[in-house]
């Protein structure tokens, strides 16, 4: 007795309707929820494959662990501090670091730019800065000019840099001393940068604005000793880095702070799940605004058969069994959308992942292509289903509220 709603809803859905606009209306439904349901996968993979692309770009930029200064700015003696930590066993190599902010002119152009000062022989084997560079270039160990650098590829853009003879004019301005209104360029300490290579790193806080060079350059820019910003290490092979950051956080005490890649990272990570919670929200009104179909064209069937209801009724259905056909109708609109729907954007996303049909232009410099980046994962699907059960519910109580109202 239990099946017999279901085979009549089935029926009612399958079977000829004798008004054209509710066969019209019933496939607008189900297309409306497949079309919302689909766009919902494909947008949740498109953040997985934007956070897959981010966590492979640890490995390029971000050290295995840093040490930062708790409080203040600089580490008074970041050569020493870094040969401190090169004895701890687990470190395979410790560098120190030095960024800071100045301004760069360049062929009639300026912007501010981050300036990050680093050892070049031992930050190319802490990370992978190398492996980025995309102009063909020489990397800064290589570099033949004094004062080499590699500039970003936001940076590079800026600055329609496109003659590598042509050095960029830096400005920094001096942390000591007076300032003169009557000679305001005494205030800054100025020197020429020739550029070795650009790079890319397909993160915004390096790619946007920033220049890596010696350190020694950097310290004489900004009036500094032997001071860093940070020590960088690089950890040895097989080791639980975990803890080596612990390791590590007793060798250099509360004054300072020991962050791992994914701690490096954290902003941009959040940044992403928040985004990519936004717009499932945003698809989840639009999947409320397509379930307003499924209520109507359960409204209008509900008018066209109500002659059968009277029929279901005096053979001895009761007002529930009749009004469960409607519900079982509502459920079966909604899950052939969502089937339709998570099969389509499945199938986009396996064609994009294997395929990368859908490309971006990554690289100022020479357009390379890059394939939009998607990871499919099951857990979103998991995830999409929930509110297609929650129209789902609303939508089948609507229906057999209504069914019941024309008895």
């Amino acid at each position: 007795m239990r099946s017999i709603p279901l085979r009549v809803a089935a029926r009612y859905l399958f079977g000829k309707k004798s008004h054209s606009a509710v066969n019209a209306i019933a496939i607008v439904s189900v297309v409306g929820v497949a079309v919302a349901t689909a766009a919902v996968v494909c947008v949740l993979s498109v953040f997985n494959g934007f956070q897959s692309l981010l966590t492979g770009r640890l490995d390029t930029l971000s050290p295995d662990l840093m040490v930062v200064p708790a409080t203040g700015k600089t580490i008074a003696n970041g050569d020493s501090l870094a040969s401190g930590l090169s004895g701890i066993k687990g470190v395979a190599l410790a560098t120190p670091t030095l960024t800071d902010n100045a301004l760069a002119f360049y062929n009639g152009r300026e912007t501010p730019i981050v300036l990050k000062g680093v050892v070049p022989d031992q930050y190319s084997k802490v990370t992978s800065i190398d492996s980025l560079r995309v102009a063909g270039g020489c990397s800064l160990m290589d570099a033949e000019s004094n004062n080499p650098s590699l500039v970003s590829i936001g940076l590079a853009y800026k600055l329609a840099i496109s003659d590598y003879s042509q050095p960029i004019t830096v400005f920094a301005p001096k942390r000591t001393g007076r300032f003169n209104p009557a000679n305001p360029a005494a205030a800054f300490v100025m020197d020429s940068l020739n550029v070795a290579d650009v790079f890319q790193s397909l993160q915004d806080v390096y790619d946007d604005n920033c220049i890596f060079t010696d350190i020694a350059l950097v310290r004489d820019l900004l009036l500094y000793d032997r001071e860093a910003t940070a020590i960088e290490i690089k950890a040895a092979d097989n080791v639980n880095i975990d803890k080596l950051l612990d390791d590590v956080s007793v060798a250099v005490g509360p004054q300072y702070r020991v962050k791992n890649r994914l701690m490096l990272q954290e902003v941009n990570f959040r940044m992403v799940q928040i985004e990519k919670w936004m717009t499932f929200l945003l698809l989840f009104f639009i999947l409320v605004i397509a379930s307003f179909n499924i209520v109507s064209t359960l409204s209008m069937l509900v008018l066209e058969k109500e002659d059968s209801m009277r029929t279901m009724s005096a053979i001895g259905m009761s007002r529930k069994s009749i009004a469960d056909v409607f519900r079982w109708e509502s459920v079966l609109v909604s899950l052939i959308g969502a089937l339709i729907g998570m099969a389509l954007g499945a199938v986009l996303c396996i064609i994009q992942e294997r395929f990368g049909v859908i490309t971006i232009a990554t690289n100022a410099v020479d357009a390379m292509p890059m394939a939009y980046p998607v990871r499919l994962e099951l857990l979103d699907l998991l995830v999409t289903s929930l509110p297609i059960a929650l129209i789902t519910i609303v939508c089948a109580w609507v229906a057999g509220s209504f069914a019941k109202s024309r008895m």
